[in-house]
């Protein structure tokens, strides 16, 4: 697949007023709407770094709850829930074992190396998004100087869209624990994955010692996430956060936001999957377009032109008011509570009047 979402930026639709446009980049770029605007206007607010935050500490505890574990931790992104995580979990040469692809390894900079002196042994991931738990027990370093001290498993749930099944996490983390290791969860889109699966959140949660939850990915919020776990490891995260220069003030206005999300906007994640499929349909329909079948999981859709220069169909969807991501090879289109029913329209049409026009119909 196509790192195209971390991209530079493209430049801006010119055609459609900012209302208007269908921005197809990643659920990343949902707004806050005007309900979880007037929560955040509302919101009770004190100095979070003093613990004096009440809303802070109510969307910790409703967290903590909700994912049946000790404590929660809010930090300002996913990078950074990840990162305390490790940090929390490892010490400097030590190792965490995880997903090459997966966002830990190849897309939050080597912060835990870099940071940390943690290192990151990368498993090739399987085809349903999910790592082999022998590849798991023969990666794990035995007793030697020679070598880092494994740690620590660190997965992913959904990878690249897929929702991975809840049998292939048990086996890798089981895998995992026999091995002496913790296990940590990046779950930045940890409700698309237990929406597809049609399981409760704490079934998935509750396999892991900490997960990270991302709160503006497809949920509205405009920052932040939350990391749960046991109480002694959120308190050496909360630590790390500080290091990190992580520590918020009057943070509630943020954390109203998050509760948002999590009480109201999760059930909306099942319309983007659906509108997922819809769109990743309607694209089946050029197949000689494309040089490897359109491919959809959860509200995501993957297409790979024939044509090397993508720069004509791009040029074409902007003047339509269209936003891609960027990058080369597979292009990701990323449906969110941003893009209703109308603007799904507005894509599909656009698309084919592209291809119908460069008569590369099926």
């Amino acid at each position: 697949m196509s790192s195209s979402q971390y991209a530079p930026r493209l430049a801006p639709v010119n055609t459609a007023s900012e209302a208007d446009v269908v921005d197809l980049r990643s659920d990343t770029v949902t707004k806050p709407d005007a309900a979880m605007r007037a929560a955040m206007a509302s919101a009770e607010v004190g100095d979070d770094v003093y613990g004096d935050d009440p809303t802070v500490n109510r969307l910790e505890a409703a967290a903590a709850a909700k994912f049946d574990k000790e404590a929660a931790l809010f930090v300002s992104s996913g990078t950074q829930s990840n990162l305390v995580a490790m940090l929390a979990h490892c010490g400097r040469g030590e190792e965490v074992i995880t997903g090459f692809g997966y966002h830990t390894f190849t897309y939050e900079a080597a912060g835990a190396s870099v940071l940390g002196g943690i290192a990151l042994h990368p498993i090739p991931p399987e085809a349903d998004g999910g790592l082999d738990p022998d590849k798991i027990r023969t990666a794990v370093k035995p007793d030697d100087s020679h070598h880092p001290i494994s740690r620590l498993l660190s997965l992913e749930n959904t990878h690249y869209g897929k929702a991975i099944p809840l049998e292939r996490i048990q086996a890798a983390v089981t895998a995992g624990r026999e091995a002496g290791l913790m296990v940590h969860l990046d779950g930045a889109r940890f409700f698309n994955a237990v929406t597809a699966l049609k399981i409760e959140p704490a079934a998935l949660a509750e396999l892991f010692d900490t997960v990270s939850i991302c709160l503006s990915k497809g949920l509205g919020s405009p920052a932040g996430s939350v990391l749960v776990g046991p109480a002694d490891a959120i308190a050496r995260a909360r630590r790390w956060r500080k290091m990190l220069g992580g520590g918020l003030r009057q943070a509630g206005v943020l954390a109203a936001a998050g509760l948002q999300a999590l009480e109201q906007n999760v059930a909306g994640l099942a319309e983007d999957h659906r509108r997922a499929e819809i769109l990743a349909t309607a694209l089946r329909e050029y197949g000689q377009a494309w040089d490897a079948p359109v491919a959809q999981a959860t509200n995501m859709v993957f297409i790979t032109p024939k044509t090397a220069d993508h720069a004509p169909l791009r040029a074409h969807l902007n003047g339509r008011g269209l936003r891609l991501g960027g990058g080369e090879g597979s292009i990701r289109l990323v449906l969110h509570r941003d893009i209703n029913d109308a603007k799904l329209d507005r894509a599909i049409d656009a698309f084919a009047s592209f291809y119908k026009r460069n008569t590369l119909s099926a």
